[in-house]
């Protein structure tokens, strides 16, 4: 759904900066004002041409900028919340897909805004659908007549050792494809991209801690065990769907056909290649309409002076209300011609010879500090202490993985050696990257 979210992020803020531009003609900020309490309507969805089920995603505008929160790992701070995003879901709605032939699809409200259709079906070329909304208050709305313009087959997807423009050494990966049916002149590219995690320190043994306590007197309470782990945590696995717009044309081109498109270009240094990696390309066939709607996000969302050039009337949303009332809607409603095609390739493919120079998320080492603390409630003069935090504040914390015990052998630099060698957890613990499960679809 991130790729959405991206979508709703853009769009929602868009609706934010209408608030404070003055010049705007074609959006009255007037009628803003009176959505604010309940929001603008935003919809989006990509019906295609696939035996699947259909999904459409319903939320409201907020007054808020609604940006992600970045989150960079540290290794003395505990992993808190996971960055969320403040989209307002609509829930309570009635959806229907109508097409042209007399075909009807209804829908059911699943999680998170999002509208799942109730059985699988696929959009036929050369027949007209309309979705049609009703919210929870008996409000109706309906799109625009959607068409799938036609169809075009990946025929190619494939990945070669490449320098990108700024010098960087890297993978690059191409598709090809073919135009089968209808017009086919404008396109759209998404993806999903895989990739198998190695905790580049784990170990088969961990920390247990128990009836830990600190402000314990004279010294803290504590049980802590050296145990063989029971779960698995050294090979994860991680998706994360494109968020950006990649579009292409061949309007006004003799030739229809689509060679060596660059789809993602990966720097040698992202840890995403350092093991196993895997891309799932879907090219889509648009509609000038559509192709045009994304152009425009793709400016504003790239524009450096947003604020003098966003004029919100120029975003049409192709749903409005069915009773001709004047209301604005956000968000976009396609009929697309979907072809996908899965790449897996190893590091060593590309960079034979290097492994051990993989990269990774965070620059990992190993490191020995002592078992225990002073009680947090000893008062007596005396101090602190200059050494790093103890082992076991570290554990109760989570953040760090055991090694080993400790040995000269390992050059750990410490100012105050312990019993033992421990990592950051996210050298240690590879589900602080992705999961642990291995995706239905992964092939070693």
């Amino acid at each position: 759904m991130k790729v959405r979210q991206f979508t709703y992020r853009f769009i929602l803020a868009l609706v934010a900066l209408t608030s404070v531009v003055a010049c705007i003609e074609e959006l009255e900020i007037e009628t803003l004002a009176d959505e604010d309490e309940q929001g603008i309507l935003v919809v989006d969805a990509v019906l295609t041409n696939q035996l699947e089920t259909q999904k459409v995603y319903l939320s409201r505008s907020d007054i808020r900028l609604d940006l992600e929160t970045d989150t960079v790992y540290h290794p003395s701070v505990p992993f808190g919340i996971k960055p969320y995003d403040s989209v307002n879901v609509e829930t309570g709605a009635t959806l229907r897909v109508v097409g042209s032939n007399g075909d009807q699809f209804s829908f059911f409200e699943g999680r998170g805004g999002e509208y799942l259709s109730n059985t699988q079906f696929a959009l036929q070329y050369g027949v007209d659908y309309t979705l049609e909304i009703t919210t929870s208050n008996g409000v109706e709305y309906e799109s625009d007549p959607l068409l799938v313009e036609g169809t075009s087959e990946i025929t190619g997807l494939y990945a070669e050792k490449s320098v990108n423009d700024a010098g960087e050494e890297g993978v690059a990966i191409y598709a090809d494809s073919d135009p089968s049916q209808g017009n086919t002149s404008y396109y759209r590219y998404s993806y999903d991209e895989t990739y198998k995690i190695v905790a580049p320190y784990w170990s088969e043994r961990e920390f247990v801690l128990t009836n830990y306590d600190p402000c314990a007197l004279p010294v803290p309470t504590y049980d802590l065990q050296i145990v063989e782990r029971t779960s698995e945590n050294q090979v994860c696995y991680n998706t994360i769907p494109s968020n950006v717009i990649d579009q292409f044309s061949t309007a006004g081109s003799p030739d229809t056909g689509i060679s060596r498109k660059l789809v993602r270009f990966i720097t040698r240094d992202n840890f995403i290649l350092a093991h196993r990696y895997s891309i799932l390309l879907k090219q889509y066939v648009q509609s000038p309409e559509a192709y045009s709607y994304f152009e425009v996000l793709k400016t504003l969302s790239g524009s450096e002076s947003i604020f003098s050039q966003v004029q919100p009337g120029s975003i049409y949303a192709n749903v409005h209300r069915k009773d001709g009332s004047s209301e604005n809607v956000l968000g976009y409603v396609e009929a697309v011609g979907v072809s996908e095609q899965r790449l897996f390739f190893n590091f060593e493919d590309f960079f034979p010879g290097e492994e051990d120079s993989r990269p990774y998320a965070f620059n990992c080492y190993l490191a020995s500090s002592p078992e225990s603390h002073r009680s947090y409630c000893d008062n007596s003069p005396g101090g602190g202490s200059s050494c790093p935090q103890s082992v076991i504040e570290q554990v109760n914390l989570e953040l760090i993985e055991f090694y080993d015990e400790f040995r000269e052998d390992y050059g750990v630099e410490s100012s105050c050696p312990g019993p033992y060698i421990f990592t950051p957890r996210i050298c240690g613990d590879c589900t602080t990257l992705g999961d642990s499960v291995k995706p239905d679809f992964w092939v070693d």
